[in-house]
């Protein structure tokens, strides 16, 4: 056990924040920003998808079920070998690997929000986009005033679920040189030699305080909203007959 003390006292800036501010940015803080950074930019890319996917033209639907079904289907590795190798070449200059990693993440977590978007949407009652329809709101103005924002709120513990899996994605980064905690963590066993285990434990116990603390956070959100919506119900159930009109009386 000292050994895991002694470790954690002589390295815990490599392991924090890498070698800055004598060097890049690394570390447990550069898995959060980079994973902070793929959810900011795959959320929306996720529900454009997720409207693709129940757009009333056909072939947007097809378009976006190609992007779902192919980047579900993959193993993200895949992925990261495609966005180093591909990215250089359609964009003329290499891109560090922080760009490379964020890319990737963002292009493959981007399927699974569409369907967790979709799902959200579709649970909620049709009456409420008839009614918008029937009032002369326009489709995109039904989804964006109407039907995103209860859909958002209902999926918000799933799409904190899938910031926890952006997390242990992003451990990837590894492979391309991103200097994220995994790779922290392989220099300072690098220096130490002989305690790998002891090394790589922190960094495991790192994520699981990390992953455990937005999975309460997403099961509290997720009873928080169950309680409202049961108590949403009830309140519509019962209808005092003082809101009724005398003619509806009569």
């Amino acid at each position: 056990m000292s050994d895991f003390f002694s470790i954690v006292h002589q390295y815990w800036m490599l392991f924090l924040v890498g070698q800055y501010p004598h060097g890049s940015l690394g570390g447990l803080a550069n898995t959060l920003l980079l994973s902070l950074v793929a959810m900011l930019f795959a959320v929306p890319l996720g529900i454009l998808l997720a409207m693709a996917r129940i757009s009333p033209f056909k072939t947007v639907r097809v378009v976006s079920a190609v992007w779902v079904y192919l980047f579900r289907g993959i193993p993200l590795m895949m992925v990261v070998f495609w966005t180093y190798f591909c990215v250089p070449m359609l964009l003329g200059h290499d891109i560090n690997g922080f760009a490379t990693m964020a890319c990737t993440l963002v292009i493959y977590e981007s399927a699974y929000i569409a369907e967790i978007v979709r799902g959200g949407i579709q649970a909620l009652p049709p009456g409420q986009y008839e009614a918008s329809r029937a009032l002369g709101m326009s489709y995109f103005k039904t989804f964006r005033l109407i039907i995103l924002p209860q859909a958002l709120y209902n999926t918000l513990p799933s799409l904190i679920s899938q910031l926890v899996s952006i997390i242990k994605d992003s451990t990837l980064g590894y492979v391309i040189n991103v200097q994220e905690l995994t790779f922290a963590a392989n220099q300072v066993s690098n220096q130490l030699l002989t305690k790998p285990f002891q090394v790589f434990a922190i960094v495991a116990l790192s994520y699981y305080v990390i992953c455990f603390s937005l999975t309460w956070v997403a099961n509290r959100l997720e009873k928080r909203i169950a309680q409202q919506r049961i108590r949403h119900q009830g309140a519509l159930a019962v209808t005092p007959s003082s809101t009724l009109s005398p003619e509806i009386i009569q």
